[in-house]
C-alpha cells in the first residue's frame, strides 16, 4: 500500500515539475521579449514563442505570436524572421488540417528563403516540404511528391549530410508512393526516414516511432510479418518519451492495421490510447481518427451503445476542428486586412512622392529648356523652334500620364470603399451557419427520439441552408477578391525576372487549383517557351496577376464547350512565349466558344463581362489591360466564334 501511494506520488510531482518546467520556459521566453536590445531579437523571440505554444498545443496563441513576427519583421525588412513566422504558420496549419492556408503560407516562406544568403538552400527545402506536406494531404498526389523530392534535393545541394536531413520529405515521398501503389519506391523512402530517425539525426528521435508505424503501414501490403516488425518496434519506443503527436498517429494506424487483420479488441485498446493522448494535446485531427476507429470497431462488436458514445466523440471532435478553424481563419483575414492597409499607405505615400519628384524635375527641365532656346534663339530659330515642339509634347504625354495616374488612384479608393460595403453580406453566411448548428442539434434530438420523418425534414433544411452559404460565400469571395485587386495600388519595383519560369509557375498553379475545386475539370496543356527570351524588367507580381487571368478565362473556356458534349472535342490550352525586335510576346490560347464580336469592344471595360451572372466580376481584364499599359506593353485579343481565342500580351525588353 505505501509503495503505491509513493508511485502515485512520485506521479504527481513528476506531473506538476513538467508543468513548472513548461511554465519557466515561457517565463523564459517573455523575458526576451520584454527585455530584447532591438526589433530584430523581439522579432526572433515572438517566433520562439510562437514555437512555444504550437509545442504545447495552444495554436491560436502559435498564429497569433508568428502573425505579430511577421508583422515586426516586415517593418525592419528581417528576411529571416518574416521566414520562420510563414513557416510556422505552414507548419500549424498543416497540423490543424487547414491544409488550403497552410500551402499559401509556405510559399511565403519559400519567397523570403530565396533571398536568405545563408544556408539558402537548407531553408527553401523546409519550405517544399510544407509545401509537399499540404499538398499531399489534400489529395494533389502529383504537386505533393514534385515538392517533397525537390525538398530531398535541396537538401542535398546545401550540404546536408544524413546527420542534418529532416525526415519530413523523405515520409511525405513514402506516403504517396503508397497511395500510388508504387511499394517499391514508397518501402524505400519509408526505409530513409525510418534510418533518419534512428540512426542519423538525434534531435529526430520523438519521430521514431511514427516512421516505424509509416514503415510497417507500406509494409502491410505485401508482408504482413514486416508490417508487425516494426509496428513493434514503434511500440516499444512510443514508451521511451517520444513525441505526443508521433504516438498518436502510431497508434492510430496500429489500431487500423488491426481492424485490417481482424483484432477488433486490439484495435479498440490502441486506437483508445491514441484518442486519450490526442485529448491531452489537442490533436483534433487524429482524435477524429481515433474516434472513428473505435465506432466501427463497436459496432462490428454489435455494442451499439459504445458505438453512440464515441460517434458523440467523433462529432464533437469534428465541431472543436470547426471552430479552430473559424479562429485561425479570423485571425489570419486580421492579419492580411493589416498587412494591406499598411501596403495601401505605402504605395499613397510613395505615389506622392514620385508626384513631387517628377513635378520637381519637370519644373527644372522646363527651365533649363528654356535657358538654352533663349541662349540659342539668334543663331537657330528653327531648330529652337523644334526644340519648343518636342517640350511641349512632352510636357503633355507627362500630363496625360498624371491624369490617368490620378484616375486610377480614384477608383482605388472608390472599388476599395465597395468592397469593403460589400462585406456586409458575408453576416448572413455567419447566420445561416448558426441556424445549421441549431438544427443540428434538434436533429440529433430527433434521432434519439426515433423519429425518422422529422430527420430528413431537418436533414433537408441544412442542405439548403449549406448550399445557400456555399453559393453567397463563393460570390461575395469572388466579388471582394476581384475589387481589391483593382484598387490596389502596385507598390511592386521592376526587376529582372525569368518570364518562362513565372508563366510556367502559374500555369500550374492554376491548373491544381480548378483540379482541386471540380474533380471532373480536365484540359490539355501545351508550353512552346523560347529559351531565348531570358530575363525582362517588369513587376512580377502584377505581370504575374495578368497571367493568372488569362490562364483562369482559357481553362473557364474550354470547360464550358467541354459541357457541350460534342464529339470528337479535347479540351486545350496553349501558352506560347517568343522574343523578336526587342519586344517578349506571351500567348494564352485555348480552343473554347470564343468571344462575340459585338463584345470584343468591351471586354477590357471595369465590371463587362462574358460569363454567367454570379461567375465573374468584370474586373480581370481590365486591370490587366492597366497593368500592361503601365509597363509600356500591349494586349490583343483575336477570336473565332466555335473555335477559340489567342490573348497576346506585348512587353519591351528593357
Amino acid at each position: 500500500m505505501m509503495k503505491k501511494a509513493f508511485i502515485l506520488l512520485y506521479i504527481v510531482f513528476f506531473a506538476m515539475g513538467k508543468s513548472n518546467g513548461q511554465q519557466r520556459r515561457l517565463d523564459s521566453l517573455q523575458g526576451e521579449l520584454h527585455h530584447a536590445k532591438n526589433d530584430t531579437d523581439r522579432a526572433n523571440a515572438l517566433n520562439f514563442i510562437s514555437t512555444y505554444y504550437d509545442e504545447t498545443g495552444r495554436r491560436d496563441s502559435s498564429i497569433y505570436y508568428a502573425t505579430q513576427a511577421i508583422e515586426l519583421s516586415g517593418k525592419i525588412n528581417y528576411t529571416y524572421g518574416s521566414y520562420l513566422g510563414y513557416s510556422k504558420l505552414a507548419f500549424v496549419l498543416n497540423t490543424t488540417g487547414n491544409f488550403s492556408k497552410a500551402i499559401e503560407m509556405g510559399v511565403k516562406s519559400l519567397k523570403y528563403a530565396e533571398q536568405l544568403k545563408k544556408n539558402r538552400k537548407l531553408y527553401m527545402a523546409a519550405s517544399y516540404m510544407l509545401i509537399g506536406g499540404s499538398n499531399r494531404r489534400m489529395g494533389f498526389d502529383s504537386a505533393g511528391l514534385s515538392n517533397s523530392l525537390k525538398a530531398i534535393q535541396l537538401y542535398n545541394q546545401g550540404g546536408a549530410g544524413k546527420w542534418k536531413r529532416n525526415f519530413g520529405p523523405y515520409f511525405n515521398t513514402a506516403l504517396v508512393y503508397s497511395k500510388l501503389k508504387k511499394l517499391d519506391s514508397a518501402i524505400y523512402y519509408a526505409r530513409m526516414s525510418y534510418d533518419i530517425t534512428t540512426h542519423y539525426a538525434p534531435q529526430n528521435q520523438g519521430f521514431v516511432p511514427l516512421m516505424a508505424s509509416t514503415l510497417a503501414t507500406v509494409y502491410a501490403e505485401t508482408n504482413l510479418d514486416s508490417a508487425r516488425k516494426y509496428f513493434s518496434i514503434g511500440l516499444s519506443r512510443a514508451k521511451k518519451g517520444s513525441s505526443p503527436l508521433a504516438n498518436a498517429q502510431l497508434f492510430n494506424e496500429y489500431a487500423r492495421f488491426l481492424k485490417k487483420t481482424n483484432q477488433p479488441d486490439s484495435c479498440i485498446y490502441y486506437a483508445a490510447k491514441a484518442l486519450v493522448l490526442c485529448q491531452q494535446n489537442n490533436f483534433d485531427e487524429h482524435a477524429a481518427v481515433s474516434a472513428s476507429l473505435l465506432t466501427d470497431a463497436y459496432e462490428l462488436q454489435h455494442q451499439p451503445d459504445s458505438a453512440l458514445k464515441y460517434l458523440k466523440v467523433l462529432s464533437g471532435v469534428k465541431d472543436s476542428i470547426f471552430n479552430s478553424t473559424k479562429l485561425e481563419n479570423f485571425q489570419l483575414v486580421n492579419f492580411e486586412e493589416g498587412q494591406r492597409q499598411k501596403d495601401i499607405d505605402i504605395a499613397k505615400e510613395r505615389y506622392r512622392n514620385k508626384v513631387r519628384f517628377y513635378s520637381m524635375v519637370a519644373a527644372i527641365g522646363i527651365f533649363l529648356l528654356l535657358v538654352i532656346i533663349l541662349y540659342r534663339n539668334n543663331r537657330q530659330k528653327q531648330k529652337a523652334k523644334n526644340s519648343i515642339e518636342k517640350a511641349y509634347g512632352d510636357l503633355k504625354t507627362t500630363q496625360a500620364q498624371l491624369v490617368q495616374s490620378e484616375k486610377m488612384a480614384s477608383l482605388g479608393e472608390l472599388t476599395a470603399g465597395i468592397a469593403h460595403e460589400i462585406q456586409n453580406p458575408l453576416n448572413f453566411v455567419n447566420n445561416f451557419s448558426e441556424v445549421n448548428k441549431e438544427l443540428i442539434s434538434e436533429l440529433v434530438d430527433e434521432a434519439d427520439k426515433g423519429n425518422t420523418n422529422e430527420v430528413k425534414l431537418i436533414a433537408a433544411d441544412i442542405k439548403e441552408n449549406s448550399e445557400k452559404i456555399n453559393h453567397h460565400g463563393k460570390r461575395a469571395d469572388a466579388i471582394v477578391k476581384g475589387m481589391l485587386q483593382h484598387s490596389r495600388v502596385s507598390t511592386g519595383q521592376k526587376e529582372l525576372t525569368d518570364i518562362n519560369a513565372l508563366c510556367d509557375e502559374y500555369l500550374r498553379l492554376v491548373y491544381h487549383g480548378l483540379r482541386a475545386k471540380d474533380k471532373s475539370f480536365n484540359s490539355e496543356i501545351k508550353t512552346q517557351f523560347d529559351s531565348s527570351v531570358g530575363k525582362i524588367n517588369i513587376v512580377p507580381q502584377d505581370i504575374g496577376r495578368v497571367v493568372l487571368n488569362l490562364i483562369n478565362n482559357a481553362f473557364y473556356a474550354v470547360n464550358e464547350k467541354q459541357k457541350q458534349n460534342l464529339n470528337g472535342y479535347e479540351p486545350t490550352v496553349t501558352f506560347i512565349t517568343k522574343s523578336s525586335n526587342g519586344v517578349v510576346e506571351v500567348k494564352v490560347k485555348d480552343n473554347g466558344n470564343g468571344i462575340p464580336q459585338r463584345m470584343l469592344d468591351k471586354i477590357f471595360q471595369p465590371f463587362f463581362t462574358t460569363k454567367p451572372t454570379g461567375q465573374g466580376t468584370g474586373l480581370g481584364l481590365s486591370l490587366a489591360y492597366d497593368i500592361i499599359k503601365a509597363h509600356g506593353g500591349e494586349i490583343k485579343v483575336e477570336t473565332k466564334e466555335g473555335e477559340g481565342s489567342v490573348f497576346a500580351i506585348q512587353l519591351p525588353v528593357v
